[in-house]
């Protein structure tokens, strides 16, 4: 065999070898940081909030609760999900990228990790991980879920924003959205109410809007933190729901969207299904 084969064959060979590691290294991280979420998900306990206490609450927001969460189902600890769907990074360029994800949720630890994968060109795929773990938002961009080219966490506008999407989430896990030390609900009218939620140092807002079936409709913040042209920004933004249906006794949406506003205009930069796949409760 000429010696530029057997070069080219150990070059081969090697960035394989090189690539596998880099995988190995990504899927073990993100199993790691997994099972430590479910590990304090199943140690903290989850306080069952008695039917007299929500009784203060905004009218539309009691309405919501006790159509979308029997009292049978206010332990939750763990929620997992599947997404598919078409997202973009850019909400002003309509380049849109297909996706799946999976996602673990501890409603009452207040954590979240939110791993896709988004399909870029033809046999190339980027992994995109979220997470809020510890009152730490991040995320990482990883090429062929192995190599990662980009990567930011822990600043006050990750912390902030990856809690605004928690928040706006748990139309997936309602249990989150009981009253609590952390979670505080303003009236506005008989169709909307803000909630708040604190996270350690850090408190976001939103209005949820409910329609006539008492289910979550949207919800609204006239300023999130996100990246912008290489910087932080705080942008309108929100998100719409809709296809609901019952999920182990919760009234969930299969369906939704999420984006800012420019100019005035909402531009959606995720949309998808999403499906429960396992519930544990306390």
């Amino acid at each position: 065999m000429p010696l530029w084969i057997k070069v080219t064959l150990g070059v081969v060979v090697c960035l394989a070898s090189l690539f596998w590691l880099a995988y190995s290294m990504q899927a073990r991280a993100v199993l790691a940081a997994q099972n430590d979420l479910e590990n304090r998900a199943r140690r903290e306990p989850v306080p069952l909030t008695a039917p007299q206490s929500l009784d203060s609450l905004p009218p539309p927001v009691l309405r919501y609760l006790n159509h979308a969460l029997p009292a049978s189902a206010r332990g939750l600890r763990l929620i997992r999900y599947q997404q598919s769907g078409m997202l973009r990074t850019n909400p002003s360029k309509d380049s849109w990228m297909q996706f799946t994800a999976s996602q673990l949720v501890g409603p009452k630890t207040t954590e979240f990790i939110w791993i896709a994968r988004a399909q870029v060109a033809p046999l190339v795929h980027v992994q995109v991980r979220d997470s809020l773990v510890a009152g730490t938002g991040s995320g990482q961009v990883a090429l062929l879920s192995a190599i990662p080219v980009a990567s930011a966490g822990g600043n006050l506008e990750m912390n902030s924003g990856s809690l605004h999407r928690f928040l706006a989430e748990a139309v997936w896990y309602p249990s989150a959205l009981l009253p609590s030390p952390q979670l505080k609900w303003t009236p506005l009218d008989d169709s909307r109410a803000v909630a708040t939620l604190t996270d350690g140092a850090v408190s976001v807002s939103l209005e949820f809007r409910f329609n006539t079936d008492n289910e979550v409709a949207s919800i609204y913040t006239p300023g999130r933190w996100g990246s912008f042209e290489g910087g932080y920004k705080q942008v309108a933004w929100e998100g719409k729901f809709r296809n609901y249906s019952r999920r182990n006794g919760i009234w969930v949406p299969n369906e939704g969207e999420v984006g800012w506003y420019t100019d005035g205009q909402w531009h959606p930069v995720w949309r998808g299904t999403v499906e429960p796949t396992s519930m544990e409760f306390q």
